[in-house]
C-alpha cells in the first residue's frame, strides 16, 4: 500500500460517512439544530465540503469546485464565495436550513472527486513539501492533508451524532 492508497482510503471513508449522515433526512431534519448556538448537519456537511475544497484546491493549484463548477451560485448563500464556515455566526449556520441534500450531497461528491483525482497521484517524496509557511514550522503537503482528513471526520461524526438524535426523536 502506498501513502496516495491511504490517502485515498480515507477520503473514502469521509465520503461514506457524509452520506451515512445525509442519508434519508427530510431537509427540515437536515436544518435542525439541536440547540440555538448549535450546527446544523447541513452546515456541517457544507463546511466541511469547503474546507477540503478550499485546501485541496490550494495544495494542489486548482480552481475551487465551489466558484469553478457553479456551486455557489447554486447554493445562494448569503455570504462571501470565500466563505468556508470558520467564524460563522448561529444566523449564518442558518442561512444553510433550505440546502436540500441533493444539493449537499452534489457539492460534496464534486469535491470528493477532484480530490481523489489529486491525492491519488501522490507519492512519499511529494508530502514534506512545504504549503504553507504562516506556520511555525511551516506546514506540509502531508500535515495539510492529515489537516483536511481530520477536520472531515470530525464534522462527519457531529453530523452523524446529530443525526442519530434525529432519528430517535421521529
Amino acid at each position: 500500500m502506498t501513502s496516495a492508497d491511504l490517502l485515498v482510503d480515507a477520503f473514502g471513508r469521509i465520503k461514506e460517512n457524509v452520506h451515512g449522515a445525509v442519508a434519508d433526512l427530510t431537509q427540515e431534519e437536515l436544518g435542525t439544530r439541536l440547540d440555538p448556538g448549535a450546527n446544523s448537519i447541513a452546515w456541517l456537511i457544507w463546511h466541511l465540503t469547503r474546507v477540503q475544497d478550499d485546501h485541496i484546491a490550494d495544495v494542489a493549484d486548482l480552481p475551487q469546485v465551489w466558484t469553478a463548477a457553479g456551486w455557489s451560485k447554486r447554493f445562494d448563500l448569503p455570504f462571501d464565495d470565500s466563505a468556508t464556515g470558520y467564524g460563522q455566526s448561529p444566523a449564518d449556520v442558518a442561512a444553510l436550513a433550505a440546502v436540500p441534500a441533493d444539493l449537499l450531497l452534489g457539492y460534496y461528491d464534486a469535491v470528493h472527486a477532484q480530490t481523489l483525482t489529486y491525492v491519488s497521484t501522490l507519492t512519499d517524496p511529494d508530502l514534506p513539501r512545504v504549503v504553507d509557511t504562516r506556520w511555525n514550522p511551516p506546514v506540509t503537503l502531508g500535515v495539510r492533508l492529515i489537516s483536511v482528513i481530520d477536520d472531515d471526520i470530525q464534522h462527519s461524526g457531529q453530523a452523524a451524532f446529530i443525526r442519530g438524535v434525529l432519528l430517535r426523536r421521529r
